[in-house]
C-alpha cells in the first residue's frame, strides 16, 4: 500500500474493546461509573488535604498531586471513549489522536515520577526521622514535583514529535479504545526504527528508572523496620508505606502485566483490554486504599463532611 502524507489524514479509526453491539451499553455504563468514581474520589483526596492544616505535611502534598494526575490520566482517554459509543462513532481525528497521545505519554510518565517521589518521602521519614524536616523542606517537595513535570513533559513532547513525520496506508485502524503510542507506531507505513529505540529506551529509563528508585528505598526501609526493637514501633512504621505500597503494586503489576500479555500473545485487542486496569481502574482504586488505609484522611473527610453539614 502506498503511504499517505499526514497532511492527508483526517482521522483513526479506534476499534474500542469489543464490536459486539449488545456490549456498549454494558461498556459505556463501566465506563461511565468508573470515571465518576475516579473523578469524585481523587476530588474528595484533594479536598481534603486541603482543607486540614494537619495533612500540610510533604507525604500528602505529594499524594493532591497523584489525585490530580489521576484525574486527569482518565480524562485524556475515557470521555473519547464514551463518546464514540454513545455517538457509535470509532473516529478520532488526526490533531485529536496526537493530543491523546502527548497527554497519555506525559501523565503516565508522571504518574510513575510521583510514585518514586513519595517513596523517596517515606525513606526519609522512616530512615532519617530525626532530619525529616529540614530534608523534606517546602522548597525540596516543590522541586521534586517540578522536575518531575518536566521530565515527564518533555518524554512526551519528545514522543509526539517524532510521531508527527510518521506517514501511514490506508488502513488507520488502531485496536485500542485510545491513541496508544505503540500502536501508533505499529500501524505506521514508514520507518520506525527510530521511533521504537526511543521508545523503549524510554521505558526502560522513565520506567524502570523510577521502579529501581522505589525498590531500594523499600530495601532501606525494610533495613530500618527491621532494627526497631518493638512490635508496636514495626507496625506504625510499616502503616505508613502500607498505603503507598499497595498503589505501588497496583502501578507497576497492572502496567507490566499489559506489556507481557502483549508481548506474549501478540492480541492487540487483549491489550487493550489489559490496558484498562492501569488506565481507569489503577486511578479509580487509589482514593479508596489512601482513605480506607489512613486514619487522617478518614477524618479529615469526615471533618469536611462536618463543616459541610
Amino acid at each position: 500500500m502506498e503511504p499517505m502524507n499526514d497532511t492527508r489524514i483526517l482521522g483513526f479509526l479506534l476499534l474500542r474493546l469489543s464490536e459486539e453491539p449488545e456490549l456498549q451499553p454494558i461498556i459505556f455504563g463501566l465506563f461511565l461509573s468508573m470515571y465518576l468514581t475516579t473523578v469524585f474520589g481523587n476530588l474528595l483526596i484533594i479536598l481534603a488535604i486541603s482543607s486540614d492544616s494537619h495533612l500540610h505535611t510533604p507525604m500528602y502534598f505529594f499524594l493532591s498531586n497523584l489525585s490530580f494526575v489521576d484525574i486527569c490520566v482518565t480524562s485524556t482517554m475515557v470521555p473519547k471513549t464514551l463518546s464514540n459509543i454513545q455517538t457509535h462513532s470509532k473516529v478520532i481525528t488526526y490533531a485529536g489522536c496526537v493530543t491523546q497521545l502527548y497527554f497519555s505519554v506525559l501523565f503516565i510518565g508522571l504518574d510513575g515520577l510521583l510514585l518514586t517521589v513519595m517513596a523517596y518521602d517515606r525513606f526519609v521519614a522512616i530512615c532519617h526521622p530525626l532530619h525529616y524536616s529540614v530534608i523534606m523542606n517546602p522548597q525540596l517537595c516543590g522541586l521534586l514535583v517540578l522536575v518531575s513535570w518536566i521530565m515527564s513533559a518533555l518524554h512526551s513532547l519528545t514522543e509526539s514529535l517524532m510521531a508527527l513525520p510518521l506517514l501511514f496506508c490506508t488502513g488507520l485502524k488502531i485496536p485500542h479504545f485510545f491513541c496508544e503510542l505503540d500502536q501508533i507506531i505499529h500501524i505506521a507505513c514508514s520507518d520506525t526504527f527510530l521511533n521504537n529505540l526511543v521508545m523503549y529506551l524510554s521505558a526502560v529509563l522513565l520506567g524502570g528508572g523510577p521502579l529501581a528508585g522505589i525498590l531500594y528505598s523499600y530495601s532501606k526501609i525494610a533495613s530500618s523496620i527491621r532494627a526497631i526493637s518493638s512490635a508496636e514501633g514495626k507496625y506504625k512504621a510499616f502503616s505508613t508505606c502500607a498505603s503507598h505500597l499497595s498503589v505501588v503494586s497496583l502501578f507497576y503489576c497492572t502496567g507490566l502485566g499489559v506489556y507481557l500479555s502483549s508481548a506474549a500473545t501478540h492480541n492487540s485487542l487483549s491489550s487493550a483490554a489489559a490496558s484498562v486496569m492501569y488506565t481507569v481502574v489503577t486511578p479509580m482504586l487509589n482514593p479508596f486504599i489512601y482513605s480506607l488505609r489512613n486514619k487522617d484522611i478518614k477524618e479529615a473527610l469526615r471533618q469536611f463532611f462536618r463543616r459541610k453539614k
